[in-house]
């Protein structure tokens, strides 16, 4: 099996591009150093080498299945959750107190990144489990916080988000499940759930669920949305875990990808009551759920980013190994064939997988970075910091989810008849990645959502910020040899970028809504690109920077950014023209399309 990250990519996103080892000088994480950094991501890289990439295949080709009432999964997930448990990880991010290091959240994002490169299905527990205790930590109260909270970052509970249903999926606004107030300050819940990753298995003494679900009478639409704790069994005063809440599995899914994370359907007041307790205010569930939600985002923006490296590293060394055919300038027979990494075809499936997956690493890194920034930075700037991760979040999520199935699709044409074989991973990797445009919001919903609120939040100020910051590294590069044509090709692409904004947003109120957002996917393809764009600039900067003074295979490493930023700009950046274009024309084409006619 071929290496599942490439550990010097991310040591450079880190510590040359990002100011990484600079955050030590926050109150926060004054006790941190960069060697604190780089043991963490040691120990993660040890752990999920160890751990996690030894049983990726046997979880794909052993799904989890019901047998005498409950959910079974290979042993060595069982393993693998101890071994995420005893090494810390669980709490790293948080307070000392908490059992936590105050880790980064670019840091721990990064740690994170290594489990889902090595075993994405088996990552899943615990991440879903880490966003659950951090939406309770922001909301849950004290008490809550002591008996729900605390077990998840011991990892001995799990947790999960449960907020789609069958007949409403990505429409909350049309849920049914109902919390009936039963006069003790708990609720009675009532309802199904539906795509529910994680909701059963046998790998925790419980699991939390954060149920959205709508209190008797309450209003309808979002605005009648509440959030409530819902644990698998119910929980005593003194936090030992009781009887059965009645919680019941009604089905698993079976997926395409992603097969070893338990993916449910749930009956909530199956065979008995589900209490729960409410999260903060009633009505306020869906904005507090956001905060998983967007997190979350990140966190498949990122996993798609994994998935896409690790396929691309298996291709890359197939490439230099696997021998066939000779040059077009070589016409002689007996000369024995070369690496297909000679071929320039090759190469530029190579080249083009690189270009993705590195530059979304950059942004996905980039916008944790920014999640640091917004608690821990600077007083003055940590609001544009939250609006401008806003800004980004949509395009965190769908760009590299949508584009790491492009490049996974380019490692199994590099392999050919080999690349879609279960001899070789590349094969799973792309049905696993198959799953990330439709995790947390399709490409749809993120459009709408980028184009719709994000663009115009706080009256304009994060595109402003992203723009500014942009023209910024522009300018720094200026100085700098071997980046004409990415600098050119980004200058370009924010042109046009702002133009097509600014024509569509002027046109907004005499459009109507539905043809305003009809082609919101180009908004977010155009920013997409521009912003990966940007990535790549400020990498090929520091490459720059970097290449007079390296030694040992440092010189190749800087060049091949140099390299993959010219690839960018010459290949990907032209087709932002043809998406600006469509998306300030508010073309018709696709709303005008009826239903009969298809």
């Amino acid at each position: 099996m071929a290496p599942f990250l490439n550990r010097r990519d991310l040591t450079f996103q880190l510590f040359e591009v990002l100011p990484t080892a600079d955050l030590p000088q926050r109150p926060r994480f004054a006790e941190h150093s960069r060697e604190v950094y780089e043991d963490v991501l040691n120990l993660a890289y040890s752990v999920a080498d160890r751990y996690f990439a030894n049983h990726a295949r046997e979880v794909d080709l052993n799904e989890p299945h019901v047998q005498g009432g409950r959910v079974v999964l290979p042993a060595a997930v069982g393993e693998a959750m101890r071994a995420f448990r005893d090494a810390g990880f669980f709490a790293a991010h948080h307070d000392e107190e908490l059992g936590g290091l105050q880790l980064p959240w670019v840091v721990m994002q990064a740690v994170q990144a290594h489990f889902q490169a090595a075993n994405v299905s088996s990552s899943g527990y615990p991440f879903l489990t880490i966003g659950n205790a951090n939406l309770q930590r922001v909301f849950a109260s004290a008490e809550q916080q002591r008996r729900f909270m605390l077990p998840l970052l011991e990892g001995r509970w799990f947790g999960t988000m449960a907020l789609s249903e069958p007949q409403a999926g990505s429409g909350l606004a049309d849920i049914t499940t109902t919390a009936t107030p039963r006069g003790d300050g708990t609720y009675a819940i009532t309802g199904t759930k539906m795509w529910i990753s994680g909701g059963e298995h046998e790998l925790s003494e419980n699991i939390v669920h954060l149920v959205l679900a709508r209190i008797a009478g309450g209003p309808a639409g979002v605005k009648g949305i509440s959030l409530f704790l819902v644990p698998r069994y119910r929980v005593d005063e003194d936090g030992s875990v009781g009887e059965s809440n009645h919680v019941v599995l009604a089905g698993l899914n079976h997926k395409m990808g992603y097969r070893g994370t338990t993916n449910t359907l749930l009956n909530f007041g199956e065979g008995g009551e589900t209490t729960g307790e409410l999260v903060g205010e009633p009505g306020r569930g869906l904005a507090q759920m956001f905060h998983m939600m967007n997190e979350a985002r990140i966190g498949v923006g990122m996993g798609a980013v994994m998935l896409g490296t690790a396929g691309y590293l298996a291709s890359l060394e197939y490439a230099r190994e696997r021998r066939q055919g000779r040059p077009a300038s070589n016409k002689d027979p007996l000369a024995p064939p070369v690496p297909i990494i000679a071929h320039a075809d090759v190469r530029r499936m190579l080249l083009r997988q690189k270009a993705i997956v590195e530059g979304g690493l950059a942004l996905g890194l980039y916008a944790s970075m920014l999640v640091d920034d917004q608690h821990t930075g600077p007083e003055a700037g940590r609001a544009d910091a939250g609006l401008l991760l806003d800004l980004l979040t949509p395009i965190v999520k769908s760009w590299p989810s949508r584009y790491s199935q492009d490049a996974l699709s380019d490692a199994i044409q590099v392999m050919g008849g080999a690349g879609y074989t279960r001899d070789f991973p590349v094969e799973m990797y792309y049905r696993d990645n198959r799953l990330n445009p439709i995790h947390e919001g399709t490409e749809g919903i993120q459009g709408n959502d980028l184009l719709g609120r994000k663009v115009t939040q706080a009256g304009g100020r994060g595109l402003e910020l992203l723009l500014a910051r942009i023209q910024a590294d522009l300018q720094a590069s200026e100085a700098l040899g071997g980046l004409d044509e990415i600098r050119a090709a980004l200058g370009t692409a924010v042109r046009q970028s702002g133009a097509a904004l600014q024509a569509i947003l002027t046109r907004a109120p005499d459009l109507g809504p539905d043809l305003f957002l009809a082609n919101a996917n180009s908004a977010l393809e155009m920013l997409g690109h521009t912003v990966i764009g940007w990535m790549w600039l400020r990498q090929a900067t520091v490459a720059a920077r970097a290449l007079p003074g390296a030694r040992g295979d440092d010189p190749a490493f800087y060049r091949g950014k140099l390299h993959a930023a010219r690839f960018f700009a010459t290949h990907e950046l032209p087709k932002v023209r043809a998406h600006a274009e469509l998306l300030a024309s508010a073309d018709r084409t696709t709303l005008d399309m009826q239903p009969d006619w298809f």
